[in-house]
């Protein structure tokens, strides 16, 4: 699985991981706030069955860059996914999938560079604005409960305030445990600077979604404490193609809670592109 890196328009270099069969449909992988590109755990492998997978680092985590400043402006996050892109040769056909705050980039991707090389979108517990009083932007209970604490500095401090996840990324089985440490060590690796960037700013992608030009999928645990399902049902609502899959009783973590129902719909669905 080739680790390969590009620089963005800015200068940041973005870090991303390439498995799967080279003919096969490229699906882009775009992780949640401090989160990494090997936060799918098994989901991943799984998918390249079906897929191209290119795994992404967002800006400022992982391997990536972490510039000292830009996250507040959406044409950076939309130029990284297309550097990513562009150095795959990937001109058509891709499927974009954001978990959580890779919605977001994935909207900010969109909205500057519209659909020409996308084929379909996956949003899974995600959301494509955010801000305050911005529509499809709630902020999940368990989500306000963690903030201001996981920007903090101070290791303790940040370490608790992760703890009011929970199990909200993983779902309750007993065998999480190994995926519940990797994320948690992906976030506390994060910045905290970082981490407390990507909320201080304000996007609204709601006219790139009326004006979408190719099918959506939005997957979405109706028990989502992190990213609440309204966020989700905001994108369907306002999509001209879109579909639901509500998992009932799911959080946060679709792709670690049920793998194989997650790697069976994304694949389904890139089927009837």
């Amino acid at each position: 699985m080739p680790i390969r890196d590009v620089v963005s328009t800015d200068g940041t270099s973005i870090v991303y991981r390439v498995s799967g069969p080279d003919g096969a449909r490229p699906l882009v992988l775009l992780h949640g706030w401090a989160a990494n590109l090997r936060c799918w755990g098994a989901a991943a492998d799984d998918l390249t069955a079906h897929f191209r997978v290119v795994a992404v680092d967002l800006r400022g985590h992982g391997y990536s860059d972490a510039p000292a400043a830009g996250y507040d402006d959406p044409k950076n996050w939309a130029a990284d996914v297309g550097a990513v892109l562009a150095a795959e040769g990937i001109a058509s056909g891709a499927v974009l999938l954001g978990w959580s705050y890779g919605g977001i980039v994935l909207s900010d991707y969109l909205t500057a560079y519209g659909t020409d090389a996308v084929a379909g979108v996956i949003y899974s517990g995600s959301m494509a604005n955010i801000g305050p009083g911005v529509p499809g932007a709630v902020t999940g209970d368990l989500m306000r409960e963690a903030i201001p604490g996981v920007f903090e500095d101070s290791a303790g401090r940040a370490v608790r305030a992760f703890g009011a996840f929970g199990n909200a990324n993983t779902g309750p089985g007993a065998d999480t445990g190994p995926d519940a440490q990797r994320l948690f060590g992906a976030s506390v690796a994060t910045a905290p600077a970082v981490r407390k960037a990507l909320f201080y700013r304000t996007v609204d992608n709601t006219e790139t979604l009326r004006a979408l030009d190719i099918p959506v999928l939005v997957m979405h645990g109706t028990a989502d404490r992190i990213v609440p399902i309204e966020n989700g049902r905001y994108i369907v609502d306002t999509v001209p193609n879109g579909r639901a899959s509500y998992w009932d009783g799911a959080q946060h973590g679709l792709f670690i809670e049920d793998r194989s129902r997650f790697v069976a719909e994304v694949s389904a669905f890139a089927a009837d592109l």
